[in-house]
């Protein structure tokens, strides 16, 4: 039995890591924000940033997820780019080596954008 089942790849793949990357972006900075705006105190920030680590490991592990899926479409790696055949497997492996990449890259982008939040203990005014 299959963990995820084959049909799974599709194009809306490719578009996964970068969303959750931006949802992410968007639940750290705007959550932080009206925190800070609204004068919460340090009790109230500790919280906040354990939440947002909790976000940021979902995000990390959906993207994760999206990774391995993309990892598969292209075939594990056995064959090299580029796929530019004009076929419906070079097309398949080039969506999953895509993907990939771009997973990557938001994966290091999640890792970025919550780093502020291991650095900053209080709001500063």
């Amino acid at each position: 039995m299959r963990i995820f089942p084959r049909d799974l790849e599709t194009l809306w793949t490719l578009f996964t890591a970068p969303v959750v990357w931006a949802v992410h972006f968007l639940a750290c900075y705007l959550t932080v924000a009206i925190h800070c705006a609204k004068g919460g105190g340090e009790r109230q920030f500790a919280m906040l940033q354990l939440v947002l680590g909790g976000v940021t490991l979902a995000a990390l592990a959906t993207i994760a997820i999206s990774a391995f899926l993309a990892w598969r479409q292209w075939g594990f790696g056995t064959t090299d780019p580029p796929h530019d055949d004009p076929t419906e497997e070079a097309r398949k492996l080039f969506q999953g080596f895509a993907t990939l990449l771009l997973s990557a890259l938001s994966f290091v982008a999640v890792l970025f954008v919550a780093t502020p939040l291991l650095a900053i203990d209080r709001c500063f005014s």
